[in-house]
């Protein structure tokens, strides 16, 4: 997952987050605002603070860091949980280098990621807290990553146009000395309230273990209920997700909200209808000739492409979407108008004035935003762009549990 297109991104970092309702439950209520929605909270999950990812792509980490934080709140741990986001992209950038020198460059080398590269840091090296290593090691108050992202490209490019046609035994320091200026030495063992840690034994003492968790998606390529590597860019890791019908990934989200969970949420957000600054997210069908009549038909026609594209787009409240079938959503897959573009968590359930049901959404693009940093995705825009969800095993339903072999 990346933050969206480079150039779109920077405009929607914020400043940094330093919200007073840390780990609490937002209060359930109605916020009339000025874009036409009023949005009534019905069920939220506890979750911790939002969070800036700013000038970096690593939305997957911010993301699946902040749905095992939930986890360690659920299950009535530590209520001031803030793991280090930037210890598990570091983990990610030295394994991801080491199978891109492995395959001559034939993999993908880049910021993004998967919610399956957390859960593969905590299995197999552990989680630091946020006070232990914050990453920021290179005069920078909030991340920054385009010097570094460039920087370990263009060395790890270096390294495999070596004239000597063979790769060096120094390669692997030399990257992990260029991790270490910019985010900072690995922490091997740190101190909290009096006692000693290794990030593993850390994350043993959370109730942390990747064999907790499942990614679930729908798609039709392949068989359902049998698990694969979703074919986008940065499942640089080739973690298998379980594929199941649209219909039971819908009720796997909806079951794990109702229960208390939160749910890692891998989406497209490149579409006119994702309105982050104005707080919704909706897939309105699209006007043309053939669903307008009268006065607003006679005005249609006379309109340019550029004001047709610009009158669609054009959102002021609630509106007629767009009917998701499994079918439309595979094509929207297959013909890239849906793609990997972010990471984020969903904490809950809402509704809008007319009582189409919306899904609650934290985002890491800080709080300087019209709901804090939250925002609220319409169903028919969850079912088409959803890439893939995490959720707890526990949280699946016990029908789809049993088809996908978990009981």
């Amino acid at each position: 997952m990346k933050k969206l297109i480079y150039a779109a991104a920077l405009a929607l970092v914020c400043p940094l987050t330093a919200a007073a309702t840390d780990m609490q439950a937002p209060a359930p209520e109605a916020k009339p605002d000025s874009t036409g929605f009023k949005f009534n909270d019905i069920k939220i999950n506890p979750t911790t603070s939002v969070k800036d990812q700013n000038k970096s792509g690593t939305c997957w980490s911010f993301s699946g860091t902040s749905f095992l934080e939930d986890d360690v709140l659920r299950r009535g741990g530590d209520k001031n949980i803030d793991l280090s986001e930037m210890y598990t992209v570091r983990k990610c950038y030295i394994d991801k280098a080491k199978k891109y020198i492995r395959t001559h460059g034939n993999v993908n080398f880049a910021p993004g990621g998967s919610f399956a590269d957390v859960i593969n840091v905590v299995d197999t090296y552990g989680v630091v807290p946020e006070a232990v290593y914050d990453g920021l090691n290179y005069g920078e108050d909030k991340h920054v990553h385009g010097e570094l992202n460039n920087a370990l490209t263009a060395y790890l490019n270096a390294v495999l146009k070596n004239p000597n046609r063979k790769v060096s035994t120094a390669w692997l320091p030399g990257f992990i000395g260029i991790l270490d200026a910019y985010l900072g030495p690995e922490p091997t063992e740190f101190t909290i309230d009096g006692k000693k840690y290794t990030p593993q034994s850390y994350a043993k003492e959370l109730g942390l273990k990747g064999d907790d968790f499942i990614s679930i998606t729908s798609f039709t390529h392949h068989p359902f209920y049998k698990p694969f590597a979703i074919e986008i860019p940065d499942n640089w890791l080739w973690a298998e997700s379980m594929n199941v019908p649209l219909d039971e990934m819908k009720a796997t989200i909806d079951n794990a909200l109702e229960n208390g969970y939160t749910v890692a949420w891998g989406a497209d957000v490149s579409e006119p209808g994702f309105k982050w600054a104005k707080g919704f997210a909706v897939l309105p069908e699209p006007k043309s000739e053939a669903n307008l009549e009268g006065t607003e038909l006679s005005r249609w026609v006379k309109l340019s492409d550029k004001e047709r594209d610009k009158a669609n787009s054009d959102i002021n409240g609630p509106v007629k979407e767009i009917n998701v079938t499994q079918e439309s959503r595979q094509a929207g897959f297959d013909n890239y108008q849906t793609t990997d573009d972010h990471g984020m968590v969903i904490v809950g359930i809402a509704e809008d004035q007319n009582g189409n049901r919306f899904y609650k959404v934290k985002n890491s693009w800080d709080t300087n935003q019209i709901y804090d940093g939250y925002f609220y995705v319409s169903e028919p825009f969850l079912l088409a762009k959803t890439i893939n969800v995490m959720v707890n095993k526990n949280a699946v339903p016990q029908a789809v549990a049993k088809k996908i072999g978990l009981k």
